[in-house]
């Protein structure tokens, strides 16, 4: 018999999603690239990088009891702007961006409740874009000078759960 004393964490997804060949569209992804470099996780913290994989991210999505998705956001704010959105605001907000991966985002975390596999928690942060049309791997000055700062916001979501992430040395 198992030692009721040893549990097995929450499992623990951090997902960059958009696409890395549209300016500031790539942010998410951008963002966990930088993550997965400057830290360390627990083995129960995955970092994906989910580009515009859509309804292929249904096991990443299944799997998971909490998620944290990082992605830039049309919320008609200043270019720059943070924003952290639960799970009730996000068809709403995310639909404002009229992209295509974030329909198929919203898609997904469908089929989980269809499935009965929804992470217990969704929390979205995100940027508000200055430019996702221009065809650049480069994010606009405005957007990357948030890199940092949504780390810290990751970096806090995490705290909330529980999880210490390790800086890397050097």
């Amino acid at each position: 018999m198992p030692d009721e004393s040893t549990t097995t964490a929450p499992a623990i997804t951090i997902l960059g999603i958009g696409n890395i060949l549209l300016t500031d569209e790539g942010f998410g992804v951008r963002v966990v690239e930088k993550l997965s470099r400057e830290y360390e996780f627990p083995e129960n913290v995955s970092l994906v990088d989910g580009g515009v994989l859509g309804i292929n991210l249904l096991g990443v999505l299944a799997d998971t009891q909490h998620l944290i998705v990082v992605d830039a956001v049309k919320n008609k704010q200043p270019p720059g702007s943070l924003y952290r959105l639960e799970k009730n605001e996000l068809p709403e907000r995310i639909l404002l961006k009229n992209s295509l991966h974030q329909t198929d985002f919203l898609e997904t975390l469908t089929l989980c409740q269809a499935i009965d596999k929804v992470p217990e928690t969704t929390v979205v942060l995100g940027v508000e874009p200055k430019d996702i049309l221009t065809l650049s791997v480069e994010l606009t000055p405005t957007v990357e000078a948030r890199v940092d700062d949504m780390m810290d916001l990751v970096l806090r979501e995490l705290e909330d759960l529980g999880v210490t992430a390790k800086k890397r040395s050097a």
